[in-house]
């Protein structure tokens, strides 16, 4: 039985090839493979002394070769088959133990150039585990060092794998292949100016139990990388497994949450806010956000940005909640949460600020793709365009409400005070709608002055103007941009409003 080696992630190479050579096995190994294997005792075959031809054009030419890909794809049920390779002098390869040149890390580095991508191209990597994938009746391929342990208990066990674990590995080896020639292809057709084309790769995290209602089915896919504040790398400490609704819940609650520095805490429904809040520490954090909506968070989920502790997790007790989560928990918190059997804690990763990253939608037969929307610019006089000018509280709550009304599904309007939402206008299909629920929400807690508003979209007429002065608020932020913004200033200055002008527009459809 003969193995060909030849890796260039080397994590538990050489404790495989030991492994096999003990059970009798002969290695065929290349390059720094074969040196790095023969460095620890273990006896190789160098691919020169198969293929009788001296590794040519710096390594690009050494196992493309008859006596390779022969020895790979003979089928051993096929007499003729097995008479060729006789003729031609070709000995039967068992195994292929291969990963690729590291061309995605190559091209990550800030350095690369094109010829340095070139030369990390693999081309016998891929032609080999094509080959041993193709031919897995006969051919074990390996292209994960996971799988080193399996494969040598069953060869032990049975002297050989077993005909479905072989299956198993030609898919993954025609997956492996499949994600390296998509990042290759990727690379090269950006240097071409060539955008016609997208290749995305997701891993499984689990089957859910259905989608958005129970007669859908779904599953949860999560990118190589994660990054911060995602709940596809979130760690689940407790409770049921993450629903669909769950996890769109979750992903809105977090991107709130990756917006703010001082201690905060949103719930959240539907993936829009219900009550959000800064705070002098975790547990006044809680208090304030669910002081600010306490019918709305009933079923819902929680996210803080800090550690919580004993006294906030005796605050949550009372309150049905499906998720709480946090970059992390004391042992005092987890035991009093621990009683809730049916909810789930999880544990998020907020050590670095978000990074931008595609964001896709799916529409029935294609794809949207477009930057996440993480820029949120700082509120200041400057961008003031009334006659009244903004307090210095008044500036500290038009940022966070503007903040806060990014994540609110347009039209969007939000109602804060002293950093604490108050009413919440979400998804309404015009804005004066939106801005008389927020302002209603407000008015029925008994906030009725020194309100600020903020506004997702410009302002297309002075009518919320208008109806936000009848209701307390003191200012208002908004993007501007509307042939109307003259009126809406006009009228601004008429009560005595401050208003901002950003410049921006944050829409979330």
């Amino acid at each position: 039985m003969r193995a060909l080696f030849s890796v260039s992630d080397k994590n538990g190479v050489v404790d495989f090839a030991r492994s096999l050579v003990d059970l009798g096995w002969e290695i065929i190994a290349t390059g720094g493979t074969r040196k790095l294997l023969e460095d620890n005792g273990i006896k190789t075959t160098n691919i020169s002394d198969v293929t009788g031809f001296p590794e040519i054009c710096d390594g690009r030419v050494k196992t493309l070769h008859p006596k390779v890909h022969g020895g790979l794809l003979g089928r051993r049920d096929i007499p003729d088959h097995m008479r060729q390779l006789k003729d031609n002098g070709i000995e039967t390869i068992e195994m292929v133990c291969v990963n690729l040149y590291p061309f995605e890390a190559t091209i990550a580095k800030p350095d690369c150039t094109l010829e340095d991508a070139v030369e990390h191209i693999d081309i016998g990597g891929p032609s080999m585990l094509r080959s041993a994938a193709k031919n897995f009746n006969d051919v074990t391929v390996v292209c994960d060092p996971a799988d080193y342990a399996q494969i040598i208990d069953e060869i032990r066990a049975d002297g050989n794998t077993k005909l479905a674990t072989r299956m198993q590995l030609s898919a993954k080896a025609y997956t492996h292949t499949a994600l390296y020639d998509s990042h290759i292809a990727t690379y090269m057709r950006q240097q071409a100016g060539l955008p016609e084309k997208l290749f995305l790769s997701f891993d499984l995290v689990q089957s859910l139990r259905y989608g958005e209602n129970p007669h859908q089915q779904a599953k949860f896919y999560k990118e190589a990388e994660t990054g911060t504040y995602s709940v596809a790398g979130a760690r689940q400490l407790q409770g049921k497994e993450l629903s669909y609704n769950n996890i769109q819940d979750a992903n809105a609650a977090l991107e709130i949450v990756s917006e703010f520095s001082e201690p905060f805490c949103v719930g959240l429904k539907h993936m829009n806010p219900c009550g959000a809040a800064i705070g002098t520490d975790v547990l006044d954090s809680w208090n304030r956000a669910y002081e600010a909506d306490k019918v709305s968070i009933f079923g819902g989920i929680v996210a803080f940005n800090r550690e919580v502790n004993e006294a906030t997790a005796l605050a949550l007790k009372p309150i049905f909640l499906e998720i709480v989560m946090a970059p992390s928990f004391t042992p005092e918190a987890l035991e009093v949460l621990s009683k809730k059997k049916n909810l789930r804690v999880l544990v998020i990763d907020m050590s670095a600020p978000r990074v931008k990253r595609p964001k896709y939608t799916g529409v029935t037969g294609g794809l949207l793709v477009q930057d996440a929307d993480i820029e949120c610019l700082e509120i200041t006089d400057s961008m003031c365009v009334t006659e009244k000018k903004p307090t210095a509280q008044e500036l500290i709550d038009l940022n966070f409400g503007w903040k806060i009304v990014k994540h609110v599904k347009s039209n969007a309007i939000v109602v804060v005070k002293d950093g604490q939402t108050l009413g919440v206008g979400a998804g309404q299909m015009n804005r004066v709608g939106s801005a008389g629920i927020a302002l209603e929400e407000a008015k029925a807690k008994g906030f009725t002055e020194g309100l600020v508003l903020a506004s997702d979209g410009f302002l297309p007429f002075d009518d919320t103007v208008e109806q936000a002065s009848n209701y307390g608020v003191a200012a208002i932020v908004q993007p501007g941009g509307s042939i109307r913004d003259e009126d809406s200033i006009k009228k601004a200055n008429e009560k005595g409003i401050s208003m901002l002008f950003t410049g921006m527009r944050h829409f979330k459809h």
